[in-house]
């Protein structure tokens, strides 16, 4: 049976992606930097390489035929290289993307959305068979709250324009059966929760699933750049995200893709918020 490669495994979708694709008895591998230090399920291969280092990539793809990326740079400037490793050796790749990609625009609105387009961009001209998934905003995203939770009970930060914010396990659910299956060759799929839910109305949520009243409190931008600094987020991930507060449009968009492609609805905010009360209390 050929190998898939996750390249992200350890991540908040990526390790989802591993716990699906062995569930449904895949040969599963995961890229990682340190396999001693990997925590990865019991029966995956971890296989050490580093995107930064693309010649590292060579011996963790014997092998494999279908590779699932997570990108986790904030340009798309040592892709290329990537690419070029990965079409020498597999068939397929699943990249994860963002519904925020226009296909119609020629410069996309946010950093995060032109890096996500210039990946999307760059996976199709490489000669590898590809599918996108463009996934809304993570609900996982969340967990970066839970310390200002835990101390006051008040999530304070930047407003983000209203999103159908989708649940990882769904990501994953998708990312899977795309992964183990054929038929999607060149297909970009986008991936939505089941409603559009403001950070007030999240934050709101927590608090009902830990039992306790939690609000959100929009502050202005410098605030809001100190206070994600303090939190001990990069710099450049700080003013990319301020970027895309900035400048991303509210969407109203909700898809029933999930569901198509799996015949369970998407999970709703609500829904992953108690299932992960204990990350906030």
């Amino acid at each position: 049976m050929s190998e898939i490669l996750v390249i992200g495994a350890t991540g908040n979708v990526g390790r989802h992606v591993v716990a699906r694709l062995l569930d449904a008895g895949a040969s599963v591998r995961a890229l990682v930097r340190d396999p001693g230090g990997a925590r990865l399920p019991e029966g995956v291969e971890a296989a050490r390489g580093d995107l930064a280092e693309p010649g590292t990539l060579e011996p963790a793809l014997a092998g494999v035929d279908v590779v699932f990326l997570i990108w986790p740079f904030l340009t798309a400037e040592g892709a290329p290289p990537v690419l070029d490793v990965l079409a020498r050796h597999v068939r397929r790749v699943v990249y994860l993307s963002s519904s925020g990609v226009d296909d119609q625009a020629e410069r996309q609105t946010d950093p995060i959305n032109q890096l996500h387009a210039d990946m999307e961009a760059l996976i199709a001209g490489s000669g590898l068979e590809w599918t996108v998934l463009r996934a809304d905003t993570i609900a996982s995203n969340a967990r970066g709250w839970a310390a200002q939770v835990r101390a006051a009970g008040v999530v304070r930060g930047p407003e983000f324009a209203s999103t159908a914010v989708v649940d990882p396990r769904d990501v994953a659910d998708v990312a899977a059966r795309v992964l183990a299956g054929d038929g999607h060759a060149g297909a970009a799929y986008v991936l939505t929760g089941p409603e559009v839910i403001g950070r007030a109305d999240q934050v709101r949520a927590i608090g009902e699933a830990i039992g306790r009243p939690v609000r959100f409190e929009s502050v202005p931008v410098e605030e809001a750049r100190a206070r994600m600094l303090a939190d001990g987020r990069p710099p450049a991930l700080v003013e990319a995200l301020l970027a895309a507060a900035g400048t991303r449009p509210r969407s109203g968009l909700v898809t029933s893709t999930i569901q198509e492609l799996t015949g369970a609805p998407a999970r709703t905010f609500g829904q992953w918020a108690a299932d992960h009360a204990d990350d906030f209390r």
